[in-house]
């Protein structure tokens, strides 16, 4: 890594590091200013954003504007506008039922240093979305954009120095080794989105300073369907969860599995849905979708298909990358076996592998033995379905009859749950996950009845209680 560079890291971690102590104690109203600031500088390099996630990713511009990155962080900074001095507030829990005469309270501090690092396949709202509750919270903050994308990563660092005072933000762009070096520091707490893979290299450098994590990953996300529910309605809803940004979101339905004499039907108005909105004449419009993000990870995406092939699957339709542009056919997979690759690795490509069943007991069999996925799609109207899905199984959040709306619901908290991640935010959830939650008892040496206690506050020690232990032979 080139000296500078490694002299520009330890500037502005040193300068955050001390500023941390005055960030903390900000007022609601400095970090509502940075927060506006924030919002304004989005909104005012939002066209330049466009136009660097279309040559980053091929993005559309319609689907960028109106469904992820720019209007997604503006939502949350809304949120957090909107509900930031109730955040902010200590809570009090009234009188200690232990310590006569003491009262107890929480408070809500800032964790310190956060490092954020932006991933590639949302390289501008994964990067900015982590830094509002990251400014609600009072912390510093140094983001890390994605290297991957690099027009997004210039948008990116272009709106952070813009706006912020770089003791209280700052942008680090760079590779690998950038990263690395950001990792050595003594950041307090890292927010991480990206690959379970690489979510655990980050994690162990955290454990070296002892730094708290919040580690946004992904798995394979299913989707069932039992049949009580609008095939025609299903397969527009899965369509758009598979293809969205070609399969590259962490929250795509990965594979699905429906009762055995409804696939074909399901296919059917599946690849209607895919015509309508990817096809023109009955040729593939490149221009609908995002592209791959490089040729690595197309040639990863087609080496599942080649595997699943080779193992017996189907390929009825699909599933070829485009000469040069980067862009990938949407593709379904038939009978493919449970140990083909593409079942076993986040696909993150625009190819649904769709699995038949009798009872519903085989795909909770099947996703008790898998890693927990970020989420899970049920399609039924079947509430004792849904129930027997969500009791059989395991994952960070669940969407009925829709597809990622526990992400999009800001009341709820988003977040994996072991390799699928560690932590959860948006809202109320982002505020906490970056903040400690300080537990604070006062005591006054008098008894809720003004009178003066034998827990005066010469001698402050827990309460006991005598136990007898337990008889052997009860």
């Amino acid at each position: 890594m080139d000296r500078e560079v490694r002299q520009e890291i330890d500037r502005v971690f040193d300068i955050q590091r001390d500023y941390r102590w005055t960030a903390k104690v900000s007022s609601a109203a400095h970090r509502r200013s940075m927060l506006e600031r924030l919002r304004a500088g989005v909104l005012r390099h939002a066209d330049r954003a466009v136009e660097a996630l279309h040559a980053d990713l091929g993005k559309p511009a319609g689907d960028t504007q109106a469904h992820a990155e720019i209007n997604n962080i503006v939502d949350h900074i809304d949120r957090a506008l909107e509900e930031l001095e109730g955040w902010m507030a200590p809570v009090d829990l009234g009188p200690s039922p232990d310590y006569p005469g003491a009262s107890v309270r929480l408070e809500y501090e800032a964790r310190g240093v956060v490092l954020i690092f932006g991933p590639w396949n949302f390289p501008l709202q994964l990067a900015l979305q982590p830094l509002v509750p990251a400014i609600a919270a009072g912390n510093t903050a140094i983001v890390k954009p994605n290297e991957m994308c690099p027009e997004t990563s210039k948008v990116t660092a272009a709106i952070i120095r813009e706006v912020f005072d770089e003791r209280e933000v700052s942008a680090i762009e760079g590779g690998v080794d950038v990263a690395n070096a950001l990792l050595e520091k003594p950041i307090d707490h890292v927010f991480f989105t990206g690959s379970p893979t690489v979510g655990k290299v980050v994690m162990a450098a955290a454990a070296k300073h002892l730094a708290s994590v919040t580690l946004e990953l992904g798995g394979k996300c299913p989707g069932i369907v039992d049949g009580t529910t609008d095939l025609v309605e299903v397969a527009e809803i899965v369509a758009e969860g598979r293809q969205y940004n070609s399969g590259q979101i962490c929250l795509a339905v990965d594979h699905l599995w429906i009762k055995e004499d409804l696939r074909d039907d399901f296919l059917g108005f599946y690849w209607e849905a895919i015509d309508r909105k990817h096809y023109r004449d009955g040729a593939f419009d490149q221009s609908t979708i995002s592209r791959m993000v490089d040729k690595r990870n197309s040639d990863r995406v087609q080496a599942y298909i080649d595997d699943a092939v080779a193992r017996g699957a189907v390929l009825p339709r699909g599933g070829r990358a485009t000469d040069g542009s980067g862009s990938f056919e949407p593709a379904v997979l038939l009978d493919v076996p449970l140990d083909a690759r593409v079942m076993q690795e986040e696909i993150f490509g625009p190819v649904l592998p769709v699995l038949t069943y009798r009872d519903v007991t085989e795909v909770t069999g099947f996703l008790q033995q898998a890693q927990k996925p970020l989420a899970m799609y049920i399609f039924s109207e079947d509430n004792a379905f849904v129930d027997t899905v969500l009791r059989g199984t395991s994952s960070g959040g669940v969407t009925v009859n829709g597809w990622a709306s526990h992400w999009g619901d800001p009341a709820l908290p988003f977040g994996g749950v072991n390799h699928s991640g560690v932590g959860s935010y948006h809202g109320l959830f982002g505020f906490k996950e970056l903040s400690h939650e300080r537990a604070i008892i006062v005591h006054s040496g008098k008894d809720d009845n003004g009178e003066r206690s034998a827990w005066d506050g010469r001698l402050i020690v827990p309460p006991t209680t005598s136990v007898e232990p337990a008889s052997a032979d009860k």
